[in-house]
């Protein structure tokens, strides 16, 4: 076949597919001299996309235009699969092999990803806006918190640089984790995810919350005009605790994942406080609708107790976060405004939180 039918039966494939696949589109290629990203890269996105077409990330402001990818065709496109819950393929090059940051993790620790996502009923994709790596050191019988912006700006492997809160629209855990790992030098092993109507239930459920807050936050909340959540000890029902995580018009994001880890600590008392953790199997069946996870009753047990421990001296509990001084504001070509990672600082604090210290 002459050069110049192979590339018309290529761009003729590559329209077949833009047909199911609305998150890309077709470009013409004169040489693969022109290509910006590589072979495998753009297989990844492909195998990606055919496995949730009808997902799209939501637009946020100054959401950026990514480069339109190049995807080599393998085959006749097929009609497009009704949604499932089959988890996605691994991607064709080995996330193993790829270049990542060393850093030396303490023996037998377990490193989870608590997650927040913005998806509500009727939304086909959806980003984590919310991501803290939580560290579990059962032998020194303590425990971190390290939270990373929503707008990091980092290197999603087979993707290219994206906000971090993309990666597991992308590929889901397993590409999140591939993420935290290439920039961070940590692979986490397991994942709590919650979105907002399962919070507030939750909340709900428990009377409220009270809340330590540590900084006195003035701001609007909608149909109420600006009121003030003062610096100490306040009880939040459930809307009022969804607002207080939320809300940034005042503050920053910085500020909010600040916000984040205070409600989950009042969150911890207020299961502890109920005796939780003698009821430990009964609320993990009422509370396992409400969050997805991968991580079953038995692998939780294990943890009991660390619970206790950390039970008796919640100040065992430690307090990272991938802040101002970490990161700086940068705009991208496509417009979008980010937070540009100082990568030895960020994995300084990675590896202060590892180690405890």
């Amino acid at each position: 076949m002459s050069r110049i039918n192979r590339t018309a039966l290529i761009l003729m494939l590559l329209s077949m597919s833009a047909c199911s696949l609305p998150s890309f589109t077709v470009v013409p290629v004169s040489s693969s001299s022109e290509l910006n990203v590589t072979v495998q890269d753009a297989q990844v996105a492909a195998i990606a996309a055919e496995n949730s077409p009808e997902m799209a990330i939501t637009p946020t402001p100054f959401q950026p235009i990514p480069p339109t990818p190049v995807i080599l065709p393998t085959g006749i496109p097929t009609s497009t699969p009704a949604p499932t819950n089959t988890p996605l393929p691994e991607p064709p090059i080995a996330l193993s092999t790829l270049p990542v940051v060393e850093i030396d993790n303490v023996p037998n620790q377990t490193n989870w990803l608590l997650l927040g996502s913005d998806r509500r009923k009727g939304d086909k994709g959806y980003r984590t806006d919310t991501i803290i790596l939580l560290t579990l050191n059962p032998k020194s019988g303590t425990a971190a918190m390290t939270s990373f912006p929503r707008d990091l700006w980092v290197y999603i492997p087979g993707y290219g640089e994206e906000r971090i809160n993309t990666a597991f629209y992308r590929g889901g855990f397993k590409m999140l984790a591939a993420t935290m790992q290439h920039n961070f030098g940590v692979k986490p092993t397991g994942y709590v995810l919650i979105d907002f109507s399962n919070f507030k239930q939750i909340i709900d459920g428990l009377g409220g919350l009270d809340v330590e807050v540590t900084t006195t936050l003035t701001a609007k909340r909608q149909g109420r005009g600006y009121i003030t959540i003062p610096k100490g000890m306040n009880h939040m029902n459930a809307d009022k605790v969804l607002w207080y995580v939320r809300s940034r018009k005042t503050t920053n994001d910085f500020a909010r994942n600040v916000r984040q880890q205070e409600v989950l600590m009042a969150l911890a008392k207020k299961f502890l406080s109920m005796d939780g953790l003698s009821k430990a199997p009964d609320l993990y069946k009422k509370y396992k609708k409400a969050v997805i996870t991968d991580q079953g009753f038995d692998d939780l047990i294990q943890y009991l107790p660390l619970a206790i421990t950390l039970a008796s001296d919640m100040s065992r509990i430690k307090h990272y976060y991938i802040g101002q001084g970490q990161v700086y504001d940068f705009v991208t070509a496509g417009g979008a405004m980010v937070l540009m990672p100082q990568k030895d600082k960020c994995q300084a604090v990675v590896k202060k939180a590892l180690k405890g210290k």
